[in-house]
């Protein structure tokens, strides 16, 4: 049977692939991502010199790597993906319609708006839960800032194509029913996506659960990846520069060990919600009245 898309199904639910194909395809994206990391965290403390190959430490180096392992990966998954499936890669961003620059534009200035102004009432509402010391410009800030603004757009976006774009259908397609298949595509890759964040405080590993539901929501709600790209590059790239300027002039850390969360993540958790609803509103209301 040919695997191609049916037109007749859902964005996350639209992959025809045999149960093992998909198994394989999911731990074997997995595997890469983890071992792509490695490699490259490998590399990064060669050249900053020190023992501890996972800092948390986020130096330019170690960023870099983080960054680049992620786009990487998200490359080979995508091209894998698509020859497994035996469809077209671009079938992997958006179906059943084509590609939108415009609504990456459109809802990468929503997005900004909206995380900021999370940023903003987490700064009022719980100062003492951001981390920021004040602000400071060093070398190692500008550096920081370089490879945030230069390779986070790639590790966002990264994410998103593993996550959304190649596990989501990939898990899915062992259920056939479109709508059910949705619903495992959904929860399978929403799971993976914060269990690879390896939280072990319980409010950052609900964080990384409403993120990757949300942007799930949003892809097929909108039935393509933009809107959860948009999303997701701005958050990283809000997020990444404050803490990076407004670390002193010193190298940010970032901790996922127990406590390192706390009720201030309900801010950010709000702000993705109200970005899913936005998203919701503005695709039923841009879809033609039948």
């Amino acid at each position: 049977m040919a695997n191609d898309p049916q037109i007749n199904r859902p964005y996350g639910a639209h992959l025809h692939l045999a149960r093992w194909r998909s198994a394989l395809l999911v731990v074997g994206i997995l595997i890469l991502f983890f071992a792509l990391q490695f490699a490259f965290y490998a590399a990064s403390s060669l050249i900053d010199g020190r023992e501890d190959l996972f800092t948390p430490a986020m130096t330019p180096t170690t960023q870099l790597a983080n960054n680049l392992s992620v786009a990487a990966t998200a490359l080979i998954a995508l091209l894998l993906t698509a020859r497994t499936a035996r469809v077209p890669w671009r079938r992997l961003l958006t179906h059943p319609r084509g590609i939108d620059l415009r609504r990456l534009g459109r809802y990468g200035v929503l997005s900004l708006t909206l995380v900021a102004a999370g940023a903003g009432a987490t700064a009022l509402l719980a100062p003492e839960a951001t981390g920021w010391v004040g602000f400071g410009i060093t070398g190692t800030t500008v550096a920081l800032l370089a490879v945030s603004v230069l390779t986070a757009p790639l590790q966002s976006a990264g994410e998103e194509l593993i996550f959304r774009g190649s596990l989501m259908p990939a898990i899915a397609s062992w259920v056939r029913p479109a709508r059910p298949a949705l619903i495992a595509g959904i929860a399978g890759s929403t799971i993976l996506f914060a269990l690879v964040h390896v939280s072990f405080d319980p409010w950052l590993f609900a964080y990384y659960l409403v993120l990757g539901l949300g942007t799930a929501v949003m892809a097929v709600v909108s039935r393509g990846l933009e809107a959860s790209i948009a999303f997701h590059v701005a958050n990283n790239l809000v997020t990444s520069t404050l803490n990076t300027v407004l670390a002193g002039g010193e190298t940010p850390a970032f901790d996922r060990d127990v406590g390192a969360g706390g009720p201030s993540y309900l801010i950010l958790m709000a702000v993705n919600v109200a970005v899913v609803a936005v998203v919701w509103w503005r695709e039923r209301a841009a879809r033609p009245r039948r």
